[in-house]
């Protein structure tokens, strides 16, 4: 897969939007000091308080000055799909009640930087999205504006361009609703970001396990492996530029690191015993791994480079799993049932200050640091669903309720877990699924097949 280039600009869209010829070239950005003025009030500040209902925004179709074609459709078209884009990232948030761009009727040119306050208001919207798009035609790009506005205050809260190939409308969607989301909750952003995981057929007792990969909301899907080997607990690097899996052929188990930009693989480490789990570290340059040896297994490291020797951070019988690093790369969280059952540990990067933090009852596996380095998820055996602690093992909280949900994966703003979950009986399915800190907000993404082991990349640059 090639980088996208796209330009996310800053820039003003002072620009005399109502009589722009869609003939002429894309707007420059002017420097960061040139960013479009945002207001200090509005709507920002209690988006996120679970106690509060969904916040109403209104999203019309956007504008095109010229209908034209372009390899991904008109641009008329590609301005009501780039508005529906956005209205299912901020509805999927569970934090925003969208209305369009469907039924909301048509907004004019001149209404993208002129709003018409009083039509929006009597919708009851709170928040208005509107935008414009326009192309040369043909292979030429397309230039999308993004527009946020508050309806009570007649006020404009921001806005934004994207310059990209006509092929990725939808980055361009993705990244309008991060800053839309971004401004009106105070949180980072997670929509333009993708997700590995891995894709299932066939029988229970003889499943085809591929590598995948997918936009945030299930969209551009493709898969990465055939098949013939089986791939297993995928995780992206922190530069987003590599997959880590585990690779089963016959008795060889190898650990691959996946190029996504080149199509190419390289060999991390391999072993004629049990290898899972990888995981970077924050840094990129060491990879986590679990093997399992003479009836115990313990917790390594290596190099991400390949070829070196793995290093054992963990020596104790039983059966002790690697989870992941703290955000700082100081501190290894993992699961180990050296006390009888198992429960979560954190220790050391170099293996030593070994501490048990789960002791909520019960035991727990597959231990997940936040991106943002204050919570911890875990799966609650027993009744298989998910839940989530500090990394002093205080205030545990179960998320979801699932017949069986397990392997939490953290969205890049550390807001929203994902997970997979499967169903009653031999012909149950496994369903990618994500929950939000609240619980309550919880949505299937959708696959074509099968899915388990979900991994959320990093946001895309």
């Amino acid at each position: 897969m090639t980088r996208l280039l796209l330009s996310v600009a800053s820039f003003a869209l002072t620009f005399a939007i109502a009589t722009a010829s869609a003939q002429q070239p894309a707007p420059t950005a002017p420097p960061a000091s040139a960013s479009a003025p945002q207001a200090e009030q509005g709507l920002s500040g209690s988006v996120t308080d679970e106690t509060n209902e969904a916040v109403r925004i209104a999203i019309p179709p956007m504008p095109t000055q010229q209908d034209v074609n372009t390899p991904a459709g008109s641009t008329a078209s590609l301005g009501v799909r780039i508005a529906e884009v956005i209205a299912s990232d901020l509805k999927n948030s569970g934090l925003f009640q969208p209305t369009g761009p469907n039924g909301v009727g048509a907004i004019t040119i001149p209404e993208v930087t002129a709003p018409a306050y009083d039509r929006w208001s009597g919708m009851g919207a709170e928040a208005l999205v509107q935008g414009f798009i326009r192309s040369a035609g043909g292979d030429a790009d397309i230039t999308v504006g993004c527009y946020l506005y508050d309806v009570s205050l007649k006020t404009e809260q921001t806005r934004l361009g994207y310059v990209v190939p006509s092929r990725d409308w939808r980055r361009a969607a993705h990244k309008c609703a991060d800053a839309i989301y971004a401004r009106l909750t105070g949180e980072s952003p997670f929509f333009d970001s993708r997700i590995a995981y891995i894709a299932e057929t066939g029988p229970k007792d003889n499943r085809v396990k591929r590598l995948a990969i997918m936009d945030s909301d299930g969209a551009n899907h493709r898969f990465i492996t055939n098949g013939q080997s089986i791939a297993l607990t995928p995780r992206f690097s922190p530069d987003y530029k590599s997959i880590v899996y585990v690779s089963y052929v016959g008795r060889r188990v190898r650990i691959y690191a996946y190029d996504i930009g080149a199509g190419t693989q390289k060999l991390v480490t391999e072993s004629e015993n049990a290898v899972f789990a990888p995981r970077w570290s924050p840094d990129g340059r060491t990879i986590l791994f679990s093997m399992a040896s003479g009836g115990t297994t313990n917790i390594y490291k290596v190099s991400a480079a390949g070829g070196g020797t793995p290093v054992r951070l963990t020596n104790t019988p039983g059966i002790n799993v690697g989870g992941s690093f703290s955000p700082d790369g100081s501190k290894i969280v993992f699961e180990s049932d050296r006390s009888g059952k198992q429960q979560i540990y954190v220790m050391n990067v170099d293996g030593s200050g070994q501490q048990r933090i789960s002791f909520g009852g019960g035991s727990y596996a597959t231990p997940e640091w936040s991106p943002r380095g204050d919570l911890i998820a875990f799966t609650k055996l027993g009744s298989f669903n998910v839940g989530v602690m500090t990394p002093s093992g205080q205030s545990e909280r179960i998320l979801t309720h699932g017949w069986q949900d397990e392997a939490p994966s953290w969205s890049p703003n550390g807001r929203v877990l994902q997970f997979f979950r499967t169903s009653q009986g031999r012909s149950g399915k496994s369903e990618i699924w994500q929950v939000d800190l609240t619980g309550v907000n919880e949505r299937r993404i959708p696959t074509p097949v099968d899915g388990s082991d979900p991994a959320w990349g990093p946001l895309l640059p």
